[in-house]
């Protein structure tokens, strides 16, 4: 893997996985329900100087956002594992356009929102089309859960030969201890560093 301080920042872009409503805010699905981690909550205002920062130097931010299509009958397409483990999802839960849905606004805003319908960013998305479309080669990638979103993003970024660096205060879980599993998994796919790092990095701070 090559050292990103070699990677060309205006090809470089941030990938937030999930940091939207549904999940963060207090009105949101999650937060109606009571599902909530101090550590996922910290997450938005620790990215958003990287983001603003890589915006500067030309780079881009995309923010992937998990989605639930409504069918006809307004009710989500939820995939029956999901549906088991989080009953309390329904109607305009993760909608495409919804308060919900929406990016957290202190991450606001993105140059690319994704709507993703799986764990991985990649999957089904027009994320590659993007990067393709606006020059992008490396993703800085930061979000949740580590060992869902974050580390199916990660993976398949790996098999397409895409390198990545790892916020590892930039992403968390539900449980520590497989937040802490997870980035020990991963080094071997992914460079790492701290949200700190990556901002002196990216800003240009020595």
């Amino acid at each position: 893997m090559s050292d990103p301080a070699t990677w060309d920042l205006s090809r470089t872009a941030l990938l937030t996985i999930d940091l939207q409503n549904d999940f963060l805010h207090p009105e949101g699905a999650y937060g109606r329900a009571g599902q909530g981690a101090d550590s996922i909550a910290a997450l938005p205002k620790r990215i958003a100087p990287l983001a603003r920062a890589l915006q500067a130097r030309g780079g881009r931010f995309f923010s992937a956002q998990f989605t639930l299509v409504p069918d006809k009958d307004g009710e989500p397409l939820i995939a029956p594992h999901l549906k088991q483990l989080r009953p309390f999802l329904g109607k305009g839960d993760f909608a495409p356009g919804s308060f919900g849905h929406t990016l957290v606004d202190t991450l606001q805003p993105a140059d690319f929102v994704i709507e993703k319908v799986a764990y991985s960013a990649f999957y089904q998305t027009r994320l590659e089309y993007l990067m393709r479309a606006v020059g992008i080669e490396h993703l800085i990638v930061g979000g949740i859960v580590t060992n869902g979103g974050v580390a199916s993003t990660l993976r398949d970024a790996h098999l397409r030969n895409i390198e990545t660096v790892m916020l590892t205060d930039g992403c968390a879980a539900f449980k520590q201890d497989v937040h802490e599993a997870t980035i020990l998994s991963l080094g071997t796919v992914t460079h790492q560093m701290t949200c700190e790092d990556a901002l002196a990095w990216v800003g240009g701070v020595s």
